[in-house]
């Protein structure tokens, strides 16, 4: 595997695996893993908020997997509080934080699917 292969099996898979029903408020959504081999998250909604998710895959540690193969939660994880979250257009009030997990609600996540998926993220975290 070379870093080419990773990031588009990393991309295919969780654009693929995503489940933005759980969210009906969600209009649009972007997933990716960058070539600058950053996990960027944005989600938009109905009335205009916007939330933000942001880290480097070095700051990558591991994911778990909460779930059956049909629906469950993908938590992607960093060793200490590596990820950005940033809220915009929020009636609460815009919001920067850092955590540690992004959880993601994801679909059709087979036993195989995901153990490639963490092969190819822990090869990401290592390169460059």
């Amino acid at each position: 595997m070379d870093t080419k292969e990773a990031l588009t099996y990393s991309n295919r898979c969780l654009n693929q695996c995503y489940n933005p029903t759980g969210e009906p408020k969600l209009k649009k959504w972007e997933l990716s893993v960058t070539e600058d081999l950053f996990v960027r998250l944005r989600k938009t909604y109905l009335g205009g908020k916007q939330e933000y998710y942001s880290f480097r895959m070095k700051r990558f540690n591991d994911l778990d997997y909460s779930g059956t193969v049909a629906a469950g939660i993908l938590q992607l994880k960093t060793d200490t509080d590596n990820i950005i979250q940033q809220t915009y257009n929020d009636p609460k009030g815009n919001e920067d934080n850092m955590v540690q997990v992004l959880s993601l609600p994801v679909k059709n996540m087979e036993p195989e699917r995901l153990d490639s998926l963490r092969t190819a993220l822990l090869f990401l975290r290592n390169q460059k």
